[in-house]
């Protein structure tokens, strides 16, 4: 039997990979969109975990609003997708494999820590007890920086870093309409941004 082409056996390695890596990418798409049906359908603990670590300035709507758009950017989330490179360079980045799976087993550690401490569901505890399971929660985190949202090792960390990277956050610091990322009229530019003082509850 003549011996077969490099070219083919090249080509037969890489196929007999590829089928072997499609029960892994299979797998991790079932887990992501298992995680975010608990996110969606579940979430009262990730509400309640919103209205602990964010700023009570924003108020209820305010915080409520951010929940939900931070379990917007989970639905959207995908994995290898090509990131904006950063000032300088030209390395090109990809997201990593999904953070869900991993955010709302922590979710669930909470409120099995809420059961066993105060035989109550996360939820249903005080914004101090919340706060102090944080706490204990984070206790081993890397707190002296802020991290990218997907890259958040936990997810109240994934939670802060979403909303402080938004234009609503600047727009709470500074108290101002600043509108980070976007794009004011050349007529509004020597004008000062308005102030506001509630920035999310509209």
């Amino acid at each position: 039997m003549p011996a077969l082409p490099r070219s083919f056996i090249d080509r037969r390695r890489f196929l007999t990979l590829l089928a072997a890596a499609v029960p892994t990418v299979a797998l991790v798409r079932r887990a992501h969109a298992a995680a975010l049906e608990h996110l969606e359908s579940d979430p009262g603990t990730l509400d309640a975990l919103a209205d602990a670590v964010l700023p009570s300035e924003l108020g209820r709507a305010g915080i409520a609003r951010v929940a939900a758009d931070f379990r917007a950017w989970g639905a959207g989330y995908r994995e290898n997708a090509e990131l904006v490179h950063g000032y300088g360079t030209s390395r090109l980045r990809f997201t990593g494999p999904t953070p869900l799976t991993r955010w709302t087993t922590q979710l669930d550690a909470l409120d099995a820590a809420a059961r066993s401490a105060h035989d109550r569901a996360f939820r249903d505890l005080s914004r101090d007890d919340r706060e102090s399971l944080v706490r204990a929660a984070l206790a081993k985190e890397r707190l002296d920086r802020m991290p990218a949202v997907g890259a958040a090792n936990h997810v109240a960390l994934a939670l802060l870093a979403h909303f402080y990277d938004s234009a609503d956050a600047a727009d709470l610091c500074y108290t101002a309409k600043i509108g980070k990322s976007t794009c004011r009229p050349l007529a509004a530019s020597p004008h000062a941004p308005e102030r506001k003082l509630r920035v999310l509850e509209r």
